[in-house]
């Protein structure tokens, strides 16, 4: 069994190999890791961090993305990549991640020729394999390259290298595409997107860690972690959020006793993961 800083090192050398790296930069755990081994492996010069906006990619983020770069000197591209505007992708199919990845790599890899860049990379990790992952397809695709899985390094692995380096997401909450709370075949919207992000900045501005509201029709499905269930129902706690949430237009708000789990929008999937 290799050990974390064995994996780090291996990670470096592939790198490397990579000569310069563009990264599609989410600032979330991994691409934040991912992006901070980079620049201390290869150097800022060779190096840049592109983030795609869309309005299912909340301001919060992109703010942080931003913020990010210019306090590590890294050239950071922001480029528009709206999702609904692929034609299917509103539908929700169920190769819908296949659809937007497949997209924005596209556009990446763009952007890292004009800038003469080698690679490109992004930041799934080992814990991804065990999801159905149609993304990861039009990664494979387009040649674009995966330094984490390559290392072989999970994601408790990359929160312990994190803190380590002494970067913010150590112990930021996991996110995903606000797209990923819809259930498959639901048509996505624009409108709707905004309600999830709203409500869910709600139970993250009260403390709350690691949360989804999950949209099912006009139901809200609130995904929070199982030890903090307990405070969600709390009497005021209860009222405040589902008052706000029928303000933002659900008819029914529900909490899902299972609590959060990474992909509960898979689980009815009747396909062979990937």
């Amino acid at each position: 069994m290799q050990s974390v800083q064995e994996k780090y090192k291996n990670l470096q050398e592939y790198l490397k190999s990579l000569g310069s790296v563009a990264v599609a930069f989410s600032s979330g755990v991994d691409s934040t890791f991912l992006l901070a081994a980079a620049k201390k492996t290869l150097g800022a010069d060779h190096v840049i961090a592109v983030t795609a906006s869309s309005c299912s990619f909340p301001k919060r983020e992109l703010e942080e993305a931003k913020q990010f770069c210019k306090e590590q000197g890294i050239r950071h591209i922001v480029c528009k990549s709206e999702e609904l505007d692929i034609e299917g992708f509103r539908q929700n199919p169920k190769n819908r991640c296949y659809l937007c990845k497949h997209e924005l790599f596209e556009k990446i890899l763009e952007i890292a020729k004009e800038y003469h860049i080698n690679a490109v990379a992004e930041g799934s990790n080992m814990d991804d394999n065990g999801d159905y992952r149609p993304g990861l397809v039009a990664v494979a695709e387009l040649g674009i390259k995966s330094p984490l899985r390559e290392a072989l390094l999970n994601k408790e692995e990359i929160r312990t290298l994190s803190k380590e380096m002494g970067l913010p997401t150590w112990d930021k909450q996991s996110f995903a595409c606000l797209s990923s709370r819809f259930v498959y075949g639901e048509t996505i919207s624009e409108e709707k997107l905004g309600m999830v992000d709203k409500a869910e900045q709600l139970l993250l501005d009260m403390g709350f860690h690691q949360v989804r509201v999950r949209i099912h029709g006009d139901i809200a499905r609130i995904e929070v972690l199982p030890d903090e269930i307990a405070k969600l129902v709390e009497g005021e706690n209860r009222e405040k959020i589902y008052s706000y949430l029928k303000q933002l237009g659900f008819s029914y708000v529900t909490l899902d006793l299972g609590g959060y789990r990474m992909g509960s929008m898979n689980e009815t999937l009747d396909i062979e993961k990937k």
